[in-house]
């Protein structure tokens, strides 16, 4: 690691992002302007069954509704974040929390992240409009025909439509 902080450091924001938040992209243009590289990772996570979206395809809603960021860039990774952020040589971890639970729960993981790769976890509190929304909370609303158009960026809205459309939901 090159120890760096602030401005020149570079964060990896880790996730399923399955579909992406207008949460999550608070997060990264937070981030975005703490960083000099932001890092959205989208993670191959085997213990998520039944993802609404390939990783390719969240892959490009990430890259569209982080254009405008040029110190943003979106990959993906399996196995251990520690080892992810090691073979970047990041300087931090950066995770977004809604609410108190969010943080017992990250804490743990925060912990092994340091003692695996030495590298600090950066906890960013979401914008309070966003602190009930999770994807899926937005993917149960959504299938069922509720509207969520004001908790996911339009780009996103608009590829969860032509999925539901593929799948022959109204």
């Amino acid at each position: 690691m090159n120890g760096q902080s602030g401005p020149h450091a570079h964060a990896i924001y880790p996730g399923s992002f399955d579909p992406p938040t207008n949460g999550h992209l608070d997060v990264i243009e937070r981030a975005a302007k703490v960083f000099s590289l932001v890092t959205v990772a989208v993670v191959v996570n085997p213990q998520k069954s039944n993802p609404l979206f390939t990783l390719d395809e969240r892959e490009k809603m990430l890259r569209t509704i982080t254009a405008a960021h040029p110190n943003v860039k979106v990959a993906h990774f399996r196995g251990l974040l520690a080892d992810f952020v090691k073979s970047l040589d990041a300087d931090v971890i950066v995770k977004g929390l809604r609410v108190v639970s969010d943080f017992e729960n990250e804490m743990a993981f925060a912990h092994m992240n340091r003692s695996l790769s030495a590298v600090d976890t950066m906890f960013l509190m979401s914008d309070s409009s966003y602190s009930f929304v999770s994807s899926s909370l937005i993917k149960e609303v959504f299938l069922q025909g509720g509207d969520v158009s004001k908790y996911v960026p339009a780009a996103v809205l608009k590829v969860m439509k032509s999925k539901r459309q593929a799948q022959g939901r109204k």
